[in-house]
């Protein structure tokens, strides 16, 4: 008699309990020398609060442009008279004799002597300068139908060499668009310096009350910090930023006229037209960062490539060249003498970002902000005993690293 088959026992197995065992089969186990959340929740929130104030600082610094640029030439203006006034002022001070010689009255004096100087060698220099631009501007459409013709003969001379049309189409397109964007370049700094023209004659006004009352400006600052470590340290940033600024405002000054007389003597000797024009140019064109040598250089070979002898364009890029890597590389070092630590990428960087911000003004004004923010850097840096500001993030990681193994 066959046995009844038993019923084998069904085993009951939780849902739960499957999940959980898939879940674990496919869990997934991080590298212990990845950062923490924390660390990379921190970098996003600072990057987009950086985000933020670019945004809000390009809204504002565009809404002031003007009022910024004026208090900035006012303030440069007065870094200018500065030594001159202690200069009359130091004999008094050798002699204890101070009030005799105020301080608002050495500005005063040192005013007169200033313009003293600007009015005659505005007097003896204008009327050439004037003659040459009034000539230049004459023959400005005989310069553009020269180098009509001389592009003509360059064409012919490709088809003798059976170049495809469509590369001269493109190189005629180039040439056209280059002198199209030289054209408004110079027409726009022109049409700028034109409508800041009369807000300059408040530039003396301003930086008389600056050279009178800097003392009291410095005072003034440091009572918001409290004694001890903190003034000290606001009292050696206001220093380190003082001999910044007054030596890259020396600088630029000694460089325009360094600049404007070495081209004017260099256009006589090469035989250039309105060299003297030219020379003047080139040392108000110095005053614009890394922008102004390029367009002068750009005019002054247009000019000589337009005149009856095309080749002098050719010397007079050579000149500008060999004078621009001597002045940067050579005398401009020397006259700085140490009071900018910038490389030549963070200056470049430094302009293009300026003009894309604030136009003429941003150029004119980047150089000396972001030397101002390299020395705000260092201190912040001293003050807090670190060697990099993102030192303390990666110092933690390296600590969370080194509790995971």
């Amino acid at each position: 008699m066959a046995e009844p088959k038993i019923p084998e026992p069904e085993i009951a197995v939780d849902d739960a309990h499957l999940r959980g065992a898939n879940a674990t089969d496919r869990r997934i186990y991080l590298d212990s020398s990845a950062p923490s959340v924390r660390s990379i929740l921190r970098v996003v929130v600072i990057t987009l609060l950086l985000i933020f104030v670019a945004g809000s600082v390009q809204t504002i610094v565009s809404s002031i442009a003007a009022l910024v640029f004026l208090i900035s030439l006012s303030v440069f203006f007065a870094y200018l008279m500065d030594p001159l006034v202690r200069i009359i002022r130091r004999p008094f001070k050798e002699r204890n004799l101070e009030r005799l010689m105020p301080r608002s009255i050495a500005i005063v004096i040192a005013y007169l002597f200033v313009f003293v100087v600007i009015g005659m060698a505005i007097a003896y220099i204008a009327p050439k300068a004037a003659d040459q631009a009034k000539e230049f501007g004459t023959n400005l459409p005989s310069f553009a139908q020269s180098l009509r013709t001389r592009w003509n003969d360059v064409n012919q001379r490709f088809d003798r060499l059976r170049v495809p049309e469509e590369v001269q189409a493109e190189m005629n397109k180039k040439v056209t668009d280059l002198g199209t964007d030289i054209t408004t370049s110079v027409g726009n700094f022109v049409l700028a310096s034109v409508t800041y023209l009369p807000w300059l004659l408040l530039i003396p006004i301003l930086a008389f009350f600056f050279l009178k009352d800097a003392n009291m400006f410095r005072l003034s600052v440091l009572r918001m910090f409290p004694s001890g470590r903190w003034r000290y340290r606001a009292e050696s940033v206001m220093a380190d930023v003082n001999t910044t600024l007054a030596a890259y405002i020396r600088a630029s000054l000694i460089s325009c006229l360094i600049i404007a007389t070495i081209c004017t003597i260099g256009f006589y000797i090469l035989g250039l037209k309105y060299a003297l024009l030219l020379g003047i140019l080139a040392g108000i064109f110095e005053f614009v960062p890394l922008l102004g040598p390029v367009t002068i250089a750009a005019i002054v070979i247009l000019t000589a490539a337009a005149s009856d002898h095309p080749g002098k364009a050719l010397y007079a890029g050579i000149f500008l060249g060999v004078l621009r890597v001597i002045h940067d590389y050579v005398t401009y070092p020397r006259i700085v003498r140490g009071g900018i630590h910038l490389h030549p990428l963070a200056i470049i960087l430094s302009v293009l970002a300026g003009e894309q911000l604030a136009g003429i003004p941003g150029v004119f004004l980047s150089i000396p902000v972001v030397a101002v923010a390299s020395v705000f850097y260092k201190h912040i840096l001293e003050h807090q005993g670190r060697q990099g500001l993102l030192a303390p993030w990666l110092e933690e990681v390296e600590a969370e690293k080194e509790d995971a193994v």
